[in-house]
C-alpha cells in the first residue's frame, strides 16, 4: 500500500503504518490540548490510542497466523486510522478453514478483554457494570470495553467484517460458495442501509461505515464471481 512505511515484522509478516494513521494521533493531541489538558493527560491519551491499535494488530495477526496453518501466507499488515488490514495471499477455499481464520481475529480480542478483566479482578478494582465507561473509566477498563466493542462490531454479518466471512463460511457448508457469498453480501448491504439511515439521524460517522460495508460486500461478491 502506498504511503506506508515498515515498523517491524513478526513471524516473517511485515507490519506497516499508513501515513494517514498519524492523523488520529494529531487529533488526539489537539483534542486534549484544546480542552486545556496538561501534557501528562495528553500523553496518556496518545498511549491509550497506541494500546488500542496494538490490540488491533494482534487481532490481524490472529487472522494471519491461523491462515498460515492452512498454507496461506500474509503479505503484510497495515495500520490505518479505521483499523488494520491483513493482506492474505488468498482466502481458504475450504469453508471450515475460512471459518477458523475469520474467527481467529475476534478470538484474540476476547482473550485480551478476559486478561484485562482478570487483572482488574486480581487488583480488586471495581467491576460493576455501570462503571464500564469508555469516557471516564480507567485506562485498563476502557481498553477492556473497547476490545469487547471490537468483537461485537467485527462479528456483524457483513463484509468486509469478520462476521460476513463467518456467515459465508457457514452457508458454504451447505450451499454453493458463490450462492453463499451472494447471500452474505446482500445481508451486508442490507445492514449498510440500516447503518446509513441511523447515521443520518444520529451519527454521521455511521454513514461512512455504511459506505465502507456496502462497497466491501459488493467487492467480495464480484471477486468470487471472477474466480469461478
Amino acid at each position: 500500500m502506498k504511503w506506508s512505511w515498515n515498523i517491524g515484522s513478526f513471524r516473517g509478516i511485515l507490519l506497516k503504518v499508513h501515513t494517514t494513521f498519524l492523523l488520529i494521533i494529531f487529533w488526539v493531541i489537539y483534542n486534549h490540548l484544546s480542552k486545556g489538558d496538561n501534557i501528562i493527560s495528553t500523553l496518556i491519551g496518545v498511549a491509550f490510542v497506541l494500546a488500542l491499535f496494538a490490540c488491533v494488530v494482534m487481532h490481524e495477526f490472529g487472522h494471519a497466523l491461523t491462515a498460515r496453518r492452512y498454507g496461506i501466507k500474509t503479505r503484510d499488515i497495515t495500520l490505518l486510522p479505521i483499523g488494520g488490514i491483513a493482506r492474505l495471499e488468498k482466502m481458504p477455499e475450504d469453508p471450515r478453514q475460512e471459518l477458523w481464520v475469520a474467527l481467529a481475529g475476534p478470538a484474540v480480542n476476547v482473550a485480551i478483554a478476559f486478561l484485562i478483566y482478570s487483572l482488574l479482578k486480581i487488583t480488586s478494582q471495581p467491576l460493576y457494570f455501570e462503571e464500564y465507561d469508555i469516557i471516564t473509566g480507567s485506562f485498563l477498563m476502557k481498553l477492556m470495553v473497547l476490545n469487547i466493542v471490537l468483537v461485537v462490531f467485527n462479528m456483524l454479518p457483513a463484509f468486509p467484517m469478520d462476521g460476513g466471512r463467518v456467515l459465508r463460511a457457514l452457508l458454504a457448508l451447505r450451499i454453493n460458495y458463490v450462492r453463499a457469498t451472494d447471500i452474505a453480501a446482500r445481508i451486508g448491504q442490507g445492514m449498510a442501509i440500516l447503518f446509513a439511515l441511523i447515521g443520518i439521524f444520529y451519527n454521521p460517522f455511521l454513514v461512512i461505515i455504511a459506505l465502507f460495508v456496502w462497497l466491501g460486500a459488493a467487492q467480495e461478491s464480484v471477486m468470487v464471481r471472477m474466480k469461478t
